[in-house]
């Protein structure tokens, strides 16, 4: 069996259109709520590099602040996407080439990944003991350490895509450790850890290594999680409810105009 075959990076890809689809939702609307969900998350980061302008240039050293910038560009392209099959029936990524194919959806998975690692990190082992006593403190971390989850946990709902290639499980380790190289690179050029747990001298070597292990595991863990909701989602549309593939395939044509610059939708009732 080769690579791609592993990666579910068939041919044609995604025919049943699982990523530009929804079983609750209508293509159009499925679009808009994904291009709201990348207008708040990209105005949560410009305003938080303009509010705390003086601590920019530390921005991109930070794992959350790194995912949520993900998040963004996911929405926005999966909303440019999801808006070309409401309109025509098939989307872009479907022609795209067979690496891009794959690293749409490597990219997938870290969207419903990183933000509940990043939130259960931050809650665990970094957030205050006492509320934010400044509102900007409390909505600027609740954005980004509450929300990110939030907006994870319904993209793995709201979506039809269905469960993620256990081959991409290496792929997200080696992404986290690239992190780590970051943290380290930043305290060796700018004199600070960006989380305090990968500070050797706070608690000793030991314990950073296994934080670093157990996140490691964790990421299995939750992979595992995920995986197992999104076969149950899958189940439950499409074997209980009777929501079959063939409802959201489509051959990518124009029909007939309906209104002036709109095209007649393509998918099932």
């Amino acid at each position: 069996m080769g690579f791609y075959e592993l990666a579910k990076v068939e041919s044609p890809f995604d025919h049943s259109n699982r990523f530009e689809s929804s079983y609750i939702l209508g293509p159009y609307v499925l679009a808009g709520y994904r291009l709201l969900i990348s207008l708040y998350c990209f105005t949560t980061l410009i305003f938080r590099l303009a509010y705390e302008s003086d601590e920019a240039g530390q921005s991109f050293s930070y794992f959350t602040n790194l995912s949520y910038w993900g998040l963004a560009f996911y929405f926005l392209f999966a909303g440019y996407h999801t808006f070309q099959y409401a309109r025509y029936g098939q989307a872009p990524l479907q022609k795209w080439p067979q690496l891009l194919q794959f690293l749409h959806s490597l990219y997938y998975s870290t969207v419903v990944l990183f933000p509940f690692v990043v939130t259960a990190v931050y809650w665990a082992l970094l957030a205050p003991d006492e509320w934010f006593p400044v509102v900007y403190q409390a909505w600027s971390n609740v954005s980004v350490h509450a929300m990110n989850a939030l907006f994870a946990f319904l993209e793995i709902v709201l979506s039809r895509a269905g469960p993620m290639p256990w081959i991409h499980i290496p792929f997200l380790i080696v992404f986290l450790g690239g992190y780590l190289g970051v943290a380290y690179i930043t305290h060796a050029t700018q004199g600070f850890y960006t989380y305090s747990f990968l500070n050797p001298k706070k608690d000793g070597p030991g314990i950073v290594a296994a934080y670093i292990c157990g996140i490691a595991v964790g990421i299995c863990v939750l992979f595992a999680v995920v995986w197992g909701i999104q076969w149950v989602k899958v189940w439950f549309f499409e074997n209980l409810l009777g929501k079959s593939e063939s409802r959201y395939v489509h051959d990518g044509v124009r029909k007939k105009e309906r209104l002036q610059g709109g095209f007649e939708p393509k998918f099932a009732p």
